[in-house]
């Protein structure tokens, strides 16, 4: 075999192994990107952009509730723990004021049982009824069971905390 072939060979065999770490490298970049796509999504599932468990607590009963993923909601859950003094209007909902008022989304909606929503902006509502009204939605209540009962009638002291 000449020199001449065996440079010639030589330079193909580098071109393959180069084409090689360059599909790599390409391969790496790709998976690279999906990696960190991704841990960005389950980083959202922890982090602040996410829903959060809370707990109520009503007359010595404690329930569990989930807060909504919006802006309202997260402003609310970073002044937890919170005790407010609720009065009780019209036999259906508890209304408490917080000193200050949080970012608003209001929408037209009907509420339910379990539902905790942002009334002009510096008041929280628990539902034990039903009621239609322009509101931000905060949560809901998890388990209704004994719901009813522990608001009961007339005013309640309740403690908002961030669920351990």
């Amino acid at each position: 075999m000449d020199p001449t072939e065996t440079k010639l060979e030589e330079l193909i065999v580098w071109g393959r192994r180069f084409k090689m770490k360059r599909i790599h490298l390409r391969l790496l970049v790709c998976l690279t990107i999906c990696i960190v796509m991704l841990s960005g999504c389950a980083g959202g599932q922890s982090g602040e952009n996410n829903m959060r468990n809370i707990e109520i607590t009503v007359n010595e009963e404690t329930f569990s509730a989930t807060l909504n993923d919006n802006e309202a909601a997260r402003a609310f859950a970073k002044m937890l723990p919170l005790t407010l003094n609720m009065s009780d209007y019209s036999g259906f909902e508890k209304v408490g004021s917080l000193g200050t008022s949080l970012p608003t989304g209001n929408q037209q909606t009907t509420t339910q049982s379990g539902d905790i929503v942002l009334y002009n902006g510096n008041q929280i509502v628990i539902f034990y009824g039903s009621n239609s009204w322009s509101y931000t939605r905060l949560g809901r209540v998890d388990d209704l069971s004994g719901w009813e009962e522990a608001l009961g009638n007339g005013d309640a002291t309740v403690i908002f905390s961030l669920e351990d």
